[in-house]
């Protein structure tokens, strides 16, 4: 099954709206990219599944400043599994205030609703070893 041109373009955008919408504090607008039961597994930053926008906005504020000043995404391979359903893995490159910076890569499910393309689970796996080792 192949994934149309509009549909690519449109989910690129959603992977990548997230850094902008986190990095800018607009935690309000979460909804624009995710559903609204959203798992966002962290387990691998030994955090428990943040489960609902809520609780991903919530997250967010209590890291408050250890939160990175950037989230940067690049990287995006998408494989259709249905029409209404996709899996996209990417990377992302996380910035510090300090300057130190961490690498991760994102394994998402995205699936297509009302609203457009929504993120309805996300594994944030974080980067330690080269060579995926």
């Amino acid at each position: 099954m192949e994934l149309a041109a509009e549909d690519r373009d449109a989910i690129t955008d959603l992977i990548s709206m997230h850094g902008h919408l986190i990095d800018a504090g607009e935690l309000d607008r979460l909804e624009e990219l995710f559903t609204a039961d959203v798992v966002y597994d962290v387990t691998d930053f030994g955090q428990a599944p943040l489960r609902g926008v809520a609780a991903i906005k919530q997250a967010a504020l209590a890291l408050g400043e250890a939160n990175p000043v950037a989230h940067h995404v690049t990287n995006i391979v998408l494989t259709p599994a249905t029409g209404d359903l996709v899996h996209a893995r990417s990377k992302g490159i996380g910035v510090n205030a300090d300057g130190t910076c961490g690498s991760a890569m994102y394994e998402d499910t995205i699936v297509r609703g009302p609203q457009g393309w929504r993120i309805t689970h996300r594994t944030v796996l974080a980067r330690r070893k080269p060579l995926g080792a």
